[in-house]
């Protein structure tokens, strides 16, 4: 119940902007209560959603073009037009009436430069992406929400700590670390070392499909695609996800996270590394910082979401989205063949044939497969569909 009242207040909300909505594909990071990493980060005690990829060019424009007609708080960098590496969106007009699109690229369509993570946005400028998605999108309201902003100088602002209620917010460093390194292996402190699932080094292989992943884009020695695009599409290294299945959590753009360097309070914390940085910046023992409002090339960031468990039994749905879908799959595949004497990839919650036998194999995977695709938010009348 609580998740059909959340989805009516959200549609509410996006209807009554009259625009078109963005969307948000989220994974869950389960395993709630896991404690950190050898390196003092990675901890989180409740489950909650991360979007898979990096926020895009494209989700940006439309955020500039409902609330950045007369850009009272800096939200465009021109930089992102005017620099080769920026991600080529181009403001037009006056203020009052300005809008924004992607007319002065280099080359190529829209299409090509809509999917590839945004970039040149500053701290500030993430928290108002989030505050206006919370809020329903369109004209809403970009200063309060998931935080209040205030004392806005032109430059810095205040922004309050995350408030209770937010439906999306920035990510946390505990957040985001675990999503890109925690093992997905049950409430336990195994990390891998890259945001690949991996670790080693990942390489920069783009054809994965003839290799098997543990890529990234990095810098070495040169840019891995360079002019004119220089970040790659999102997901581009479809092998390369991170055990919770997000990609580009190591190169492509570094993403802001909602947490103070408390040693230095004037700078805020950047993970992930980036396109213009070597993989020495992919690993967990790396974080990079830098002041709230800084705007660069090799900056971008994702965003976080309540995690609120589905309402149907729905079997097939392993990580309670609502859905059977290729997270699923995923996870049915990292328990392949185990079984419960107990193996090390062993994941009860892959047992799933019916009766279950205490083995994940081609039993689960046809209960899987039966169900493929059926999603209990679209459609709850499935008869796949059972209310708990």
């Amino acid at each position: 119940m609580k998740r059909t009242i959340l989805a009516l207040v959200m549609t509410l909300l996006v209807c009554n902007t009259g625009v078109q909505a963005i969307s948000i594909d989220w994974v869950t990071v389960g395993n709630a209560g896991n404690a950190n990493d050898a390196t003092g980060y990675g901890s989180v005690g409740y489950e909650y959603q991360i979007s898979k990829y990096e926020v895009t060019a494209g989700q940006y424009i439309e955020f500039l073009n409902a609330v950045a007609a007369t850009d009272p708080y800096g939200l465009y960098n021109t930089n992102m037009d005017s620099d080769v590496r920026g991600c080529q969106i181009t403001r037009n007009g006056t203020s009052g009436s300005y809008t924004y699109d992607f007319s002065g690229r280099p080359s190529g369509d829209e299409s090509d430069w809509s999917n590839r993570p945004v970039n040149y946005v500053s701290w500030y400028d993430t928290f108002r992406f989030i505050n206006w998605l919370g809020n329903g999108q369109g004209t809403s309201d970009t200063e309060t929400g998931a935080y209040t902003i205030t004392n806005w100088d032109g430059t810095n602002a205040t922004v309050s700590n995350r408030n209770a209620g937010a439906l999306v917010w920035m990510l946390s460093e505990n957040e985001w670390y675990k999503a890109a390194y925690h093992k997905n292996d049950g409430v336990t402190s195994n990390y891998f070392d890259y945001p690949t699932s991996s670790d080693s080094a990942p390489g920069r292989d783009m054809t994965e499909a003839t290799n098997t992943g543990n890529n990234a884009n990095y810098y070495s020695g040169n840019y891995l695609i360079g002019s004119p695009y220089f970040r790659t599409e999102v997901g581009e290294f479809e092998l390369s996800d991170s055990p919770y299945h997000t990609f580009d959590q190591g190169g492509n753009v570094l993403e802001w996270l909602e947490t103070v360097n408390t040693k230095f309070p004037a700078y805020r914390i950047l993970r992930g590394g980036s396109m213009g940085a070597s993989f020495n910046t992919l690993p967990s023992s790396y974080r990079s910082t830098r002041p709230p409002d800084a705007e660069s090339f090799d900056q971008g960031f994702r965003v976080a979401s309540v995690f609120i468990p589905c309402d149907y039994i729905l079997a097939g749905d392993i990580d309670d989205n609502c859905k059977a879908d290729l997270a699923d799959f995923a996870i049915i595949a990292a328990a392949w063949l185990s079984d419960d004497t107990p193996t090390a990839n062993w994941n009860p919650d892959c047992d799933i044939s019916s009766p279950s036998d205490g083995f994940i194999d081609t039993l689960d995977l046809a209960v899987l497969l039966n169900n493929w695709l059926t999603d209990c938010n679209a459609d709850p009348s499935d008869p796949a569909c059972v209310p708990k």
